[in-house]
């Protein structure tokens, strides 16, 4: 076997490493199981970054053929520079969300079934990874309910009335989507006979060609659009979403915030460059279906984000505006669109992960409450919670050096060079959702600095929790790094994206 043979087993044995370790944690107790954990999700990263590399020097990207079977006997791992690129953000990500949340887990879940919410964290890394890299559409239906289950247990593991009712309407939301998801994979295999990306691409190009089952073709690509714009909450099928990141462990509603509905959102964009084919799917003018459900949830979730008075309620509902700007660069129907709308999955990762695990520590030290009143003076109680909390809000913002500005900057770029009459909305309702974001966000990071006139509170020094300030810290560098070094990002995800189609 030749180096570059074995480096392309490397997406496999992501996969296989993450989906072994969850049998594996599920007999070991919890400190245990978390090391393993830990070390499955820094050796996959490892990996990933290794695929990344590789992919960056041939130019091109690989199949990996599992089983040396070829379709449709065997499955196919197809890896290029944006599905390494996003394996490695998600694990990035994924870590640092659980080592700002490990001081709360004992509190927040039952000693005897920590090493659960282990085993179900392993199976979450793992169908995203498969999501990032399968070339099966059957495949990726699999591991979207396995996404679907891990990200229900996640939620109500910690076991109080309201995540329990949050699961509930998580399940019922989510299996609506996967349904309808379903029934679109089956009208898509009905009329090209195949499930492999690829193949269906062909099929599909020679029908559109053709007119040949134009209805039955276009009923099929909206049923798995609308079944994954649900499973990622885009307005109006969010309301599910709040009281999911709102009570779940801070760790969960990190993950579950930052990475599961971009899961979603990464392979919508693959079935539409590797399923439908770009230019196919644009004639289906289900682009400007996405445009203006965008645009909506841009407004109304940040409209929603101003009327809480619970912080992390309001967090939950800032991240149905900010799957509405990924919509929307995606409904703008361009390719600068698209890498705007693939730059927006990262940076707001890194954002909204970071907020979230900030907020934790505020409101700790305000005795337990996520009432905005007794958040004030909060960032002199907890420093680092603080200093986290105000680079997040300033990335989700959009001010300059943060990697919110740069996702912004992307999409009014791609709103002025379109050619389809949608600059005008892009531009207005970029500017007014960056003031909606700017009144919830920016009057929080002012009640937190504003002296509570208390004498005697407690207050945390530096490195009180060696964990949770490394995970503060590792996000703030994450957000300077897409935000002041952007370009190489943006450079291979124009990479990626060319290796799609």
């Amino acid at each position: 076997m030749t180096l570059n043979q074995f480096l392309q087993n490397l997406p496999f044995f992501s996969i296989m490493i993450a989906l072994i370790s969850g049998v594996v944690c599920s007999v070991l107790p919890g400190r245990a199981a978390k090391r393993v954990n830990a070390g499955v999700i820094v050796t996959v990263a490892a990996l990933s970054a290794v695929t990344l590399v590789y992919t960056l020097r041939t130019g091109t990207y690989f199949v990996y053929t599992m089983g040396h079977f070829p379709a449709p006997w065997g499955n196919e791992i197809r890896a290029g520079v944006l599905e390494a690129l996003t394996a490695l953000m998600f694990c990035i990500v994924m870590l640092l969300s659980l080592m700002g949340g490990y001081h709360k887990l004992d509190e927040e879940v039952e000693q005897s079934k920590v090493n659960y919410y282990y085993v179900l964290v392993n199976l979450l890394l793992t169908s995203l990874l498969a999501l990032i890299y399968t070339n099966d559409l059957f495949t990726a239906y699999v591991f979207v309910e396995i996404n679907t289950i891990a990200a229900c247990g996640l939620i109500m593991i910690r076991q109080i009335g309201r995540t329990i009712e949050a699961a509930v309407r998580y399940m019922i939301m989510n299996l609506l989507g996967s349904g309808l998801l379903l029934l679109g994979i089956c009208m898509m295999y009905g009329i090209t006979g195949h499930l492999l990306m690829s193949n269906i691409q062909e099929t599909v190009a020679q029908l559109a060609a053709s007119g040949e089952y134009h209805v039955p073709l276009l009923v099929s690509i909206a049923l798995m659009c609308v079944g994954l714009a649900i499973k990622s909450a885009l307005f109006p099928f969010h309301t599910w979403l709040p009281d999911a990141y709102g009570y779940s462990t801070i760790s969960s509603a990190a993950i579950l915030s930052s990475l599961v509905s971009k899961g979603y959102i990464f392979l919508l964009i693959k079935i539409i460059y590797r399923v439908v084919g770009y230019e196919v799917f644009q004639e289906t003018h289900i682009v400007n279906v996405f445009f203006v459900f965008g645009l909506a949830g841009m407004i109304f979730g940040s409209l929603n984000a101003i009327r809480e008075n619970d912080v992390r309620r309001m967090i939950a509902f800032s991240s149905i505006a900010q799957i509405g700007y990924i919509y929307m660069g995606i409904g703008l129907g361009s390719e600068a669109g698209m890498i705007a709308a693939l730059f927006h999955i990262f940076s707001h990762s890194a954002s909204k992960a970071l907020v979230f695990i900030s907020t934790i520590g505020m409101t700790d030290m305000s005795g337990y409450s996520r009432k905005f009143i007794r958040l004030t003076g909060a960032a002199y109680r907890n420093v680092i919670a603080g200093i986290g909390f105000t680079v997040a809000s300033l990335s989700m913002v959009g001010v300059p050096l943060f990697a919110g500005f740069i996702s912004k900057l992307l999409f009014a770029q791609a709103g002025v060079s379109n050619s389809e009459g949608k600059l005008l909305p892009t531009m207005i309702v970029l500017a007014v959702s960056t003031i909606l974001n700017a009144i919830y966000y920016l009057k929080t990071v002012i009640r937190i600095y504003v002296p509570s006139g208390i004498k005697d509170e407690p207050r945390t020094v530096w490195g009180a929790n060696r964990c949770y300030t490394a995970a503060i810290i590792g996000f703030v560098v994450l957000n300077f790094t897409l935000g002041i070094f952007s370009q190489p990002f943006v450079d291979m995800i124009t990479e990626g994206l060319s290796m799609f189609a």
